[in-house]
């Protein structure tokens, strides 16, 4: 009677109806009404100052609808499978973005969200147990969540930018991580070798790539298989991002000086058999390395390389002599992130020859076939004796 027309009645689930609402109206679009409701109750007088001493008000930042909001965010990045939450504020809006499958997502608003960006961020930083009145320094945090029963790490990242604090979240979601070698990806002959660089007694093994590249987890793959009873595996993070039961782990805390060179020349002193460094990151930290595996230690490691043999130049630019690279380091491997395709709605395609030739226009010199390269999350690992593979 109210539409004039026939309706007709169908079912839907209800992440689908909530799909639909959120991409209409925007996320949490109820909850920035009620906000909006409580301040015209207040008067509706508005006096906006930029000020760079300028706080949110408390009040707001524990009211239950705030809350409710930002919680939203985090459980709808979550259920999108999303590594990061990007909250940013420009001149002209809000903006929410989520990284899924290394690609960011905006996310759908309400408009009249702006208003509330200083209370949302001052929120997050409660969370993260930051000074919510320092706006002009970057800060950085951590959050550990409880939803649905799963563990939930989350590092923060708050940057003053020109409309605002910017905060960047990562999410570590313990129960997605995989920890078995034979699920990182690989192809079977890098698998093979891979597998074969790890179980050698003492050395050197470096895991190269970008940052979100998975070089964490092949490490914590490569610990899960060695993690024995009569092995003492020992490692030095920043941070520590996924508890591994049976192994030492360690965290990095530079404000009271405990950092990599530090925590690893302790560990020598605690009879490790491995030893796993986040990040060779000074020279300080990778002549322990090097000492370390001449002394009869496996050691395992990631640098911010684009592919695997640019790992000995840095190491060299750092300032380790060539001889004692090529007498410690046992294998060093490359790696990105592939998105995969959906295994419910993915088909079967053919290239044509024109795509074929589309593809070896854009590929490198020497780079692998277009169908091995979309096989494989990892690129192969090499003896650093012989010519290192990226």
């Amino acid at each position: 009677m109210i539409l004039g027309r026939p309706v007709r009645a169908v079912s839907a689930r209800e992440r689908d109806v909530l799909r639909i609402l959120r991409e209409r109206y925007g996320m949490g679009a109820d909850t920035v009404d009620r906000l909006l409701e409580q301040g015209a109750a207040a008067g509706g007088l508005e006096v906006v100052k930029e000020e760079e001493d300028k706080i949110s008000d408390l009040e707001l930042v524990e009211d239950a609808a705030l809350i409710r909001l930002v919680n939203q965010i985090f459980m709808e990045a979550l259920d999108e499978r999303a590594s990061d939450i990007h909250v940013e504020p420009f001149e002209e809006g809000f903006r929410v973005r989520y990284r899924v499958d290394g690609v960011l997502h905006p996310q759908p608003m309400p408009a009249q969200i702006r208003r509330f960006q200083s209370a949302i961020i001052s929120r997050i930083k409660i969370m993260a147990n930051l000074n919510i009145a320092e706006r002009r320094l970057p800060q950085d945090g951590r959050i550990k969540l409880k939803i649905g029963g799963r563990s939930v790490d989350v590092r923060v990242s708050v940057i003053p930018m020109l409309q605002g604090e910017s905060v960047v979240l990562r999410l570590l979601d313990r129960a997605t991580i995989s920890y078995g070698l034979e699920e990182l990806g690989m192809a079977p002959d890098s698998l093979a070798l891979f597998q074969k660089i790890i179980e050698e007694p003492y050395g050197i093994f470096l895991v190269t790539g970008p940052t979100g590249s998975g070089k964490t987890t092949t490490l914590y793959a490569a610990l899960n298989r060695l993690n024995q009873e009569d092995i003492n595996i020992v490692t030095v993070e920043d941070p520590v991002e996924y508890q591994l039961p049976g192994i030492n782990q360690i965290q990095v805390r530079d404000k009271i000086g405990l950092t990599f060179a530090r925590g690893l020349r302790s560990i020598l002193r605690h009879d490790p058999d491995t030893v796993m460094i986040g990040e060779i990151r000074d020279l300080e930290t990778a002549e322990i390395a090097v000492q370390a595996s001449l002394t009869g230690h496996l050691v395992f490691s990631t640098l911010h390389t684009n592919d695997a043999p640019q790992a000995v130049t840095r190491l060299i630019d750092m300032g380790v002599e060539p001889f004692l690279l090529a007498s410690t380091v046992e294998g060093l491997m490359a790696q990105r992130l592939i998105r995969t395709l959906c295994s419910r709605c993915k088909e079967p395609f053919t290239p044509t020859p024109a795509d074929l030739e589309s593809v070896r226009e854009i590929a490198p010199p020497g780079a692998a076939g277009a169908a091995s390269i979309a096989g494989t999350r990892a690129s192969a690992a090499g003896r650093a004796s012989s010519s290192c593979s990226a």
